[in-house]
């Protein structure tokens, strides 16, 4: 009567027999197929490249100076249109009532959004980036104590909006109160272009009472503290006369929200 072989049991191997081959890794198998891929990509980067640097044509500050050059024409011709647009609207009011109703309501207001030209006496505040360089700075101060930041411009303008501003230029833009003031690094990006330090902050509007509204602003008193320990660049005076074109941005808002 034959014996059964329990399942958990493997067979004697006959020594004659080969031996069996071993089960292929994983990695054995992807090696191959990895090395495939890589070869595959550094050809297609070489026919992209045709043979050069891929960098080399990369110079990112002119490409920054040709978007502004682009944004600056575009506004160019928008400051263009609009004027057209003001035009016709007026041409056509007289045979139009309603249409004239509403070109005057516009007037009343367009002084108060910044779409009419403005002059009159002016307080200009220039801030700019210390001379210090980075290697000698004491212990206790960092890269970002010698840069003008986003929130000291914003402090300027929020000061002088509240000292009476009736007008303001930022640069060589026209600006308004809910024109937005945005700082990448030590660059400004105002309205689509972008700036780099000195930054000047010009408003239309009574001095004296804008001089005041400036000298007190918390924000920018604690700059003057860095002003005088690290050179920051601080320069406040007076216009006898300035004149501001008109602003051709939207004036529309997209979103708001009430700050507690």
């Amino acid at each position: 009567m034959g014996t059964t072989m329990p399942d958990d049991v493997e067979p004697a191997r006959d020594p004659a027999a080969p031996a069996p081959r071993r089960r292929l890794r994983t990695w054995t198998v992807l090696v191959p197929v990895i090395t495939a891929v890589a070869g595959l990509m550094f050809a297609m980067s070489f026919r992209a490249a045709q043979g050069s640097d891929l960098r080399a044509d990369r110079d990112l500050p002119q490409l920054i100076l040709d978007a502004n050059e682009r944004v600056e024409a575009q506004a160019a011709r928008l400051d263009t249109l609009q004027h057209e647009v003001d035009g016709l609207s007026k041409a056509q009011a007289p045979r139009d009532a309603r249409l004239g109703a509403l070109t005057d309501k516009a007037d009343a207001y367009a002084r108060e959004v910044g779409r009419t030209p403005v002059s009159g006496p002016a307080l200009t505040v220039t801030l700019t980036d210390s001379k210090v360089s980075l290697d000698s700075l004491p212990a206790q101060f960092t890269g970002d104590d010698i840069v003008v930041h986003q929130q000291d411009v914003q402090a300027v303008v929020n000061a002088l909006w509240a000292g009476g501003a009736q007008a303001m230029m930022i640069q060589d833009q026209r600006v308004i109160a809910t024109s937005a003031v945005r700082c990448v690094g030590n660059t400004l990006i105002l309205q689509g272009r972008v700036y780099s330090p000195p930054y000047v902050i010009t408003a239309i509007g009574d001095t004296g009472r804008m001089q005041r509204a400036v000298t007190a602003d918390p924000t920018i008193q604690i700059y003057q503290q860095y002003v005088a320990a690290m050179g920051l660049g601080w320069d406040m005076s007076v216009e006898r006369q300035a004149k501001f074109p008109a602003y051709s941005g939207s004036v529309e808002l997209s979103h708001a929200q009430v700050i507690p």
